[in-house]
């Protein structure tokens, strides 16, 4: 049985090879990027039983993200083709001094057609967990329609409703209907796992103690609140702060967040606390860091648990 499946957008990533401006570079690697999908495969990296649903362009690059992550071990059996969209694309900028940043190239893409109709609504009932993402809602009007059937139908079948803001900026018409939205999305959650940005951003709090205190007072059993290098607050009652774990050289901090995700979520699904939970997103955050790419750095549950201390690492 499947446990957790993620629904929204990934996209075709071109990571540059070297560190320049874009428009000096010339050679880039080909991987995936969607928050959904990042979740997917490190909860399947995990041992989790996990699917991943979207809608992806009939094409070369269509074909290239669902082989992708179906080889990571995700169940992609009800993603759905188009002829009439294609596969978003992204690319990253990396310079030697200051962010990375990334280029969207999305409007019109295959996901962004998704409506209720191509929900796998059969799917959502049946699992513990369904996870979504504030990214998804922000693609179209039909996307953000499908995130509410969704919910609803997870609501239905008392699925418990994972919720990660992951605000683009870029994405909403403007901050007005972003904070609308994001917010009515909070309030139908279970977990809602906020940085600290992003918390200030929908509840005008100063504190990880009052965004935390903000979700769970618009209905979220558990909060999380990220907090980079410095871990994580959690609350399901009473606010407890949970140290991150250092890391010696930080090479890409895009996909720590999703990293993050999947670290809480394995942790309720073993049954553990939300405390014991927050310190395994913490660490699987960490693993994130330490690698170019969206999922390259996330860990196995042998590497998880050696880097935990739970498992004994093999020695020659």
């Amino acid at each position: 049985m499947t446990h957790a499946p993620a629904l929204g957008e990934t996209m075709v990533l071109f990571g540059p090879e070297g560190s320049a401006p874009m428009k000096h570079q010339q050679t880039y690697k080909k991987s995936l990027g969607g928050a959904e999908s990042n979740v997917a495969i490190a909860l399947s990296r995990l041992g989790n039983d996990v699917a991943w649903h979207s809608k992806l362009g009939a094409d070369p690059h269509g074909e290239y993200v669902n082989s992708f992550v179906r080889g990571e071990g995700v169940d992609t059996s009800t993603v759905k083709f188009t002829e009439d969209a294609p596969t978003g694309l992204m690319f990253k900028e990396r310079r030697a001094l200051g962010e990375s940043s990334v280029y969207y190239y999305r409007h019109g893409s295959a996901a962004s057609t998704m409506t209720p109709a191509d929900l796998p609504t059969d799917a959502i009932a049946e699992v513990d967990y369904l996870h979504l993402t504030g990214i998804t809602p922000a693609l179209s009007k039909s996307c953000r329609e499908a995130t509410l059937a969704a919910i609803e139908r997870a609501s239905e079948a008392d699925t418990m409703i994972s919720f990660d803001p992951n605000i683009r900026h870029k994405l909403w018409e403007n901050e007005k209907q972003m904070r609308r939205t994001l917010l009515e999305l909070v309030e139908k959650s279970d977990i809602v796992l906020p940085g600290i940005e992003e918390g200030r951003a929908l509840f005008d709090a100063d504190t990880p103690e009052g965004i935390a205190e903000a979700c769970r007072t618009r209905g979220a059993a558990v909060a999380v609140v990220k907090l980079g290098p410095e871990g994580a607050l959690v609350s399901d009652g009473e606010p407890t702060r949970v140290p991150g774990y250092e890391v010696e050289r930080v090479v890409d901090p895009i996909g720590a967040g999703d990293g993050f995700a999947a670290g809480f979520l394995d942790g309720r699904l073993r049954g553990l606390g939300a405390i014991e939970a927050t310190k395994r997103a913490n660490a699987v955050g960490a693993f994130a860091t330490t690698v170019t790419g969206d999922v390259e750095g996330l860990p196995t549950e042998r590497e998880l648990d050696v880097f935990l201390g739970e498992r004994e690492a093999l020695r020659r």
